[in-house]
């Protein structure tokens, strides 16, 4: 390795390390070596599988990019050890060295996926506490609402015209109450979501049409799509109502924004794999669908809670909509991520495709 490439390395703030067709770690940048506890010369000393935990799934990974040949990514896997100050909860991307049989290149991402999934497990959390809510708000409010409104109507017919506008007023008000309850409500719907085979290029066409023939129709919207795709297990009207409240939040983020665009792509990403909370199990989300937009970006005061209920900068926002966003996509067993930066904020979300499994699961 050249010295220009070896500053390179040591300039990531992540840990790169390559393996030999030995396991033994012929190379570490100065990241690695601090994420390990160890020199570089003490790294060569020994193979990998002596600095990370027994059975740990980073042997495997090793394995399986060498059979396939191609890279590999993985998703909060612990591979902790009190040598290296116990859990240390990290994304692996793996790929192979082109011109080294048998190398592969490990590059360890703390603080990434892991974040966003346990962020994800506080989304349901927080749709839970909104579950409850809206149950209590559906016979606390909505039943009084309506003797309100019937009460407005009635006074309506006798009042003179000044009066009148005050009956409107209040009629209009209880009814604006009862649409964020009946918003609320889907939160504390837990029938079993009905799943079929869907196209999400043929949702994404019919999203895009409802779009630009209303609130994005001054908007250029471009699409970025691998045709190859296979279907996606999932409910085609909740889609369309996720990619809907998605595309809409981007347009009106671009209010403002002379070249404004929205991107939608879809890619089939067969290395991205993660955790099931709770369990050993690793499941296999390949299929990423993306709302891209170059607007101003997210507030970063407001980042780390995007999807948490009742968060807006809207004037007129309830703050549902990304957290109706969120349970949909968890009720579904995928996961959405947004990444945000002046003129680039991308919405990702990752799901399961279609199989005959899926049908009996």
């Amino acid at each position: 390795m050249s010295g220009t490439e070896t500053t390179m390395l040591n300039a990531l703030p992540h840990p790169v390390i390559m393996v030999d067709d030995r396991g033994t770690i012929v190379s570490a940048n100065d990241a690695a070596q601090a994420f390990f506890q160890a020199s570089a010369t003490m790294l060569a000393r020994y193979p990998l599988k002596h600095f990370i935990p027994f059975g740990s799934p980073l042997l495997p990974l090793i394995e399986q990019v060498l059979e396939r040949g191609a890279s590999v990514n993985e998703y909060r896997v612990d591979i902790g050890t009190p040598r290296n100050g116990g859990e240390r909860v990290v994304d692996i991307y793996a790929a192979p060295v082109s011109d080294m049989p048998g190398a592969v290149v490990l590059m360890l991402q703390e603080r990434t996926m892991a974040d966003k999934m346990d962020r994800q497990l506080t989304h349901r959390g927080a749709a839970r506490s909104v579950t409850g809510l809206a149950a209590m708000l559906a016979h606390e409010i909505k039943n009084p609402l309506s003797g309100i409104r019937g009460a407005a109507q009635l006074l309506e017919q006798s009042a003179d015209d000044d009066d009148r506008a005050l009956t409107r007023l209040i009629t209009e008000e209880a009814d604006r109450i009862v649409k964020l309850v009946d918003r609320m409500e889907v939160f504390s719907d837990e029938r079993p979501i009905e799943r079929d085979p869907v196209n999400i290029h043929a949702v994404l066409e019919h999203v895009k049409r409802l779009a630009q023939s209303g609130f994005a129709r001054h908007i250029r919207m471009v699409e970025e799509y691998d045709p190859s795709l296979p279907p996606v297990y999932a409910n085609r009207d909740q889609l369309i109502q996720v990619f809907l409240n998605l595309v809409k939040n981007a347009a009106e983020a671009l209010a403002d924004t002379p070249d404004a665009e929205i991107v939608l792509t879809t890619a089939f990403r067969p290395g991205v794999r993660l955790s099931v909370p709770g369990t050993r199990d690793r499941v296999s989300l390949p299929l990423e669908f993306c709302v891209r937009d170059n607007g101003p970006g997210v507030p970063e005061d407001l980042y780390p809670y995007l999807f948490d209920p009742f968060i807006t900068t809207k004037t007129n926002g309830t703050g549902l909509g990304l957290a109706l966003v969120a349970k949909i996509i968890g009720d579904h067993g995928g996961v959405i991520e947004c990444d945000s930066q002046p003129r680039r904020t991308i919405f990702r979300i990752l799901m399961p495709a279609f199989n005959e499994k899926s049908v009996d699961a």
